[in-house]
């Protein structure tokens, strides 16, 4: 066994929670180790966000081919070869993961390539694929950073080849002519998207009264009335009782709302009904680190009960997003370091973006989650029928809305569907951050032609100003 080496910070998983927590401390100027078992940049990077905007991407372009000539453009004998879009995809996906090891050299932060357990008194064992044991190390401060993965429900049970997670979804051998995706979250309609985008036949479940359940309630029914009339099948308030494999397709039972059962016949099923964090085999019932519903508890400051122990990002609970893990990751460190001015997470300025087509993002309080606090608001919205840009790029289908605190003028939230929203919500992710108010959105001088004009019209619709609807 290699020599015990001792760090001022480890970190425990090596994805955009973890290796951005890395990075800072190093930047701090603590000495820094990374245990990862699979590969840097964690589902993220080499299974998520990235690998499937690249599979969007495809989709989108295939769209827009076989709407040449709304463009006065001529393409004939539109097709795509699946087997080159996955080799795209896992090709982006191998870059990034690069990258992230050229950042742990760059930043002199240590990388152990295995699995950690907890032992107590700040060690960690680390041991190889095959479970033999590499080293102990130890730190003062170690931040768990495990993620999570696909949640599972009995009679759900994915078999890699015919029933589906994200992770066979993003890499299939052939295209499915049919397709039930159960599960209306982000990942679950991105996935819809593509593969109905593409051809496939898709059929939708959601245990929900509507898609996109976490999304504002009138964005929700815009985006099912866009998604039915690209052709998707859409079933709300229904469950999924039992899924039958047989040799090369699955019939699924239906639990209907009115609680009748119903059978469809689809070539694949892909499982999106939400995620579980990994934490098991981390020694956290040895330490005393509480663990409630899959997820590792902590304060604002990412601390779990136990001295010296810190948890970020999805292993630490929802929003499970990308862009928190890495905002957790820092606002930890910083602490830690003993940096001035430092934060906790306010989760009312973290947007949240799904890359269907059309796009879907939000921050902030939904309409009803205002209404239910007992605010008194003003709300504003603008189509995207109403912007020159929207319609020059063929993009007229879409909706941006806010809504403001009318005694303070406080942006509470924004909630937009369209081209480009995922870009867009940025602006006023900004705005909250400020804690900006109306009249300063008002007095913004937004670029003309472009798509965020429609942030100001709908910041002025709110107050009766709107120019161009």
């Amino acid at each position: 066994m290699a020599e015990k080496q001792t760090f001022d910070l480890i970190v425990l998983g090596g994805g955009p929670g973890g290796y951005v927590a890395a990075i800072r401390a190093a930047q701090l100027g603590l000495k820094t180790a990374v245990v990862e078992r699979e590969h840097l940049g964690g589902v993220c990077l080499n299974w998520g966000c990235i690998p499937t905007k690249a599979l969007l991407r495809t989709s989108e372009l295939f769209h827009l081919f076989n709407h040449a000539n709304d463009f006065g453009l001529s393409a004939k004998e539109i097709s795509f070869d699946i087997e080159k879009v996955v080799a795209r995809s896992r090709k982006v996906a191998a870059k990034l993961t690069g990258g992230i090891g050229y950042l742990m050299k760059k930043n002199k932060i240590e990388v152990f390539d295995g699995a950690a357990k907890l032992r107590g008194d700040g060690v960690i064992g680390v041991t190889n694929k095959d479970g033999a044991a590499m080293s102990d190390v130890r730190a003062k401060h170690i931040i768990i950073a495990t993620g999570a993965r696909a949640r599972l429900l009995p009679g759900l049970v994915p078999d890699g080849r015919l029933v589906w997670t994200y992770k066979e979804a993003m890499v299939p051998e052939t295209m499915p002519k049919s397709l039930l995706v159960v599960g209306s979250g982000a990942i679950g309609i991105e996935f819809a998207s593509f593969f109905r985008t593409l051809g496939a036949d898709v059929t939708v479940v959601e245990i929900l009264d509507r898609v996109l359940p976490v999304e504002d309630e009138e964005i929700s029914a815009l985006a099912q009335k866009a998604f039915e009339k690209q052709g998707m099948k859409i079933l709300t308030g229904v469950s999924v009782e039992h899924l039958k494999k047989e040799d090369d397709s699955v019939i699924a039972t239906l639990k209907m709302g009115d609680g009748a059962s119903h059978s469809i016949t689809v070539d694949r099923v892909i499982l999106a009904i939400g995620i579980t964090g990994n934490v098991e085999n981390l020694g956290l019932e040895e330490t005393g680190v509480e663990v409630d519903r899959g997820n590792i508890v902590i304060d604002e400051w990412c601390r779990t009960g136990v001295e010296g122990i810190y948890a970020i990002g999805d292993v630490a609970g929802p929003p499970w997003l990308a862009h928190k893990a890495s905002h957790e990751g820092v606002l930890c460190v910083e602490k830690i370091a003993g940096v001035d001015g430092v934060h906790p997470l306010d989760t009312s300025n973290i947007p949240g973006c799904t890359y269907c087509w059309p796009q879907v993002a939000s921050i902030g309080m939904t309409e009803q989650k205002a209404r239910e606090e007992g605010r008194e608001i003003k709300i504003g919205r603008f189509p995207y029928r109403g912007n020159g840009k929207a319609i020059a790029l063929g993009e007229p289908d879409g909706l941006i809305k806010t809504i403001f605190d009318t005694k303070t003028g406080e942006l509470l939230g924004a909630h937009m569907i369209g081209a480009e929203v995922t870009e867009l919500i940025q602006g006023y992710a900004i705005a909250k951050t400020l804690e900006t108010t109306e009249s300063e959105l008002m007095n913004t001088i937004f670029p003309h032609p472009t798509l965020s004009e429609m942030m100001h019209e709908s910041v002025l619709d709110a107050y009766g100003r709107v120019m161009h609807s």
